[in-house]
């Protein structure tokens, strides 16, 4: 009896085969169209008085700190040769030996950093309470990263450890194994695969659909839960990078790390493969990373607990309650609207 489950044979990842449109992409447009309708619900949730066009320049130096971050990140972290150090363009160069290829390789934390600073600065700029508008962020930006874990799994790519449950799945470009090794032999036994030769594709984790369901869904429903009540402003900042990261340190143990990075501490040393085992005390690129967004997202809440103006606005009825969220461009309009009452009342006189 087979154990596992075989990959849609019917998913591919070019929308239409030959052209060079993916689902991968279409997933990441789904999920900024996702994120965006999220945060509109908000404003006007809140009646938080932030213009339709305000909202889209948010979103647009967003989702671009995150691209950037995503892309610099993976090449500087993720890419062991010294490519892109000899030829820096290429990490933002699209194709590979006269073939589109699109970004090849993005990191989620470094997406994360990217688009923190981003909204961070525009903030700054458009004089928003940055613990406000991040806030309403981070309740929209898991449900949207669901549809980019979905994109992966249609790429049949990030595909985790090999598993002899019942989840198991066979991916068709996972990395076959040599059936000489006796752990193999005995997985390929107890998932009753048949052994044919030297090598051999065994089931996998779908740790796509792990991180799509707890880093995405999960983690959206629980903030999504608090968004209205928060106990002070920044507290949706630090649950979401603690929650993230919590969910994904966890996740890491099904994921296969990358075949050139291996484990980047190992307390203690495994003589198995880690396409089959994850020792508890052995820990990825992925888990490092995560493990700092808990920290960073513990120590947050803590700071914003402490800092002046702790109290949620949760709607905003009165000028005195949205002064604190207008942009320079309200409150311009509302000075030119008081000069003009005062000129005619000199007139008047």
């Amino acid at each position: 009896m087979l154990l596992s489950i075989p990959f849609p044979s019917w998913l591919k990842p070019e929308i239409i085969p030959g052209l060079p449109f993916r689902w991968y992409g279409l997933m990441y447009i789904v999920a900024f169209g996702v994120a965006f309708l999220a945060y509109r619900r908000q404003l006007r949730e809140r009646r938080f008085p932030m213009s339709e066009d305000e909202l889209s320049g948010l979103f647009f130096w967003g989702i671009l700190g995150l691209l950037l971050g995503a892309r610099i990140f993976a090449a500087i972290v993720y890419e062991t040769s010294d490519i892109y150090r000899r030829q820096p363009w290429l990490v933002f160069w699209p194709f590979r030996e006269g073939s589109f290829t699109g970004l090849m390789g993005m990191s989620y934390h470094g997406g994360a950093l990217g688009g923190f600073l981003a909204v961070l600065i525009f903030s700054r700029v458009k004089r928003f309470n940055f613990r406000e508008i991040a806030d309403m962020y981070c309740a929209s930006i898991p449900l949207g990263y669901t549809f980019g874990r979905l994109g992966n799994f249609i790429n049949a790519e990030l595909y985790g450890r090999v598993s002899t449950g019942p989840l198991g799945m066979i991916f068709p470009n996972a990395t076959p194994l040599s059936t000489g090794e006796a752990w193999v032999q005995d997985a390929a036994a107890r998932t009753g695969t048949a052994l044919s030769g030297a090598w051999v594709n065994l089931p996998r984790h779908p740790s796509q659909l792990y991180e799509a369901l707890f880093e995405g869904l999960i983690l959206w429903a629980i903030i999504w839960v608090f968004r209205n009540r928060k106990p002070f402003r920044g507290f949706l900042v630090g649950l979401y990078f603690a929650g993230y990261g919590f969910f994904r340190f966890f996740i890491e143990y099904f994921r296969e790390p990358d075949a050139d990075l291996g484990y980047r501490i190992e307390f203690v040393k495994s003589g198995l493969s880690p396409a089959y085992t994850h020792p508890p005390l052995s820990f990825s690129t992925g888990q490092i990373l995560s493990f700092g967004m808990i920290v960073f997202g513990i120590a947050w809440i803590i700071a914003a607990s402490r800092l002046p103006g702790r109290e949620t606005i949760r709607v905003y009825d009165t000028a005195a309650d949205a002064s604190a969220g207008k942009s320079p461009a309200d409150e311009a309009g509302k000075a030119t609207k008081r000069n003009q009452r005062r000129k005619l009342r000199k007139k008047l006189r």
